[in-house]
């Protein structure tokens, strides 16, 4: 079993013991992380919803990012995966995580190289964010943040009661 299906029913696993939705907002990831979760026989009963969200006008439109918050932040940022882990669960799921970044080969910078991805998690009331730099080419880099944005499900369902 690969470490992202394995991540994947740990995750359903947990989540319907809560009685629990999860949603996704994907940039980089392209859908990978609700792909991963969607494998999983029976996810209907724990997968509400993901969106991707790969242009800036998506994510205003379908998550609610203000166009000033991507013109000042970039949609690589802190501020823009708070944005759209609101927007998921404002639309009515229990938990979420949101990935936006820089898959490459191209489009990275000194300050965001290829590689770079921020992620947000969140419940109603709570929130966690952080920003990862992987190695490795595109399909790399948005696997390891396909199983790191798993992994962060299970660090906040850990924190929450």
């Amino acid at each position: 079993m690969s470490e992202t299906i394995a991540l994947a029913t740990t995750v359903g696993d947990r989540l319907l013991a809560r009685g629990w939705f999860v949603g996704t907002a994907e940039s980089c990831t392209g859908g990978m992380v609700a792909a991963a979760i969607t494998d999983i026989a029976g996810s209907s009963g724990w997968f509400e919803q993901g969106v991707v969200t790969y242009a800036n006008s998506s994510k205003t439109a379908l998550l609610g990012v203000s166009e000033s918050t991507l013109a000042e932040d970039g949609a690589v940022s802190e501020a823009t995966v708070r944005a759209m882990i609101s927007g998921v669960i404002e639309s009515g799921t229990d938990i979420a995580v949101a990935t936006s970044g820089v898959a490459g080969p191209g489009g990275g910078s000194e300050e965001k190289p290829v590689g770079t991805v921020w992620f947000a998690w969140g419940t109603f009331d709570q929130q966690i964010v952080e920003k990862c730099l992987f190695d490795g080419d595109r399909a790399a880099v948005r696997e390891q943040a396909t199983e790191h944005a798993l992994r962060g499900i299970l660090k906040l369902l850990d924190s929450t009661v």
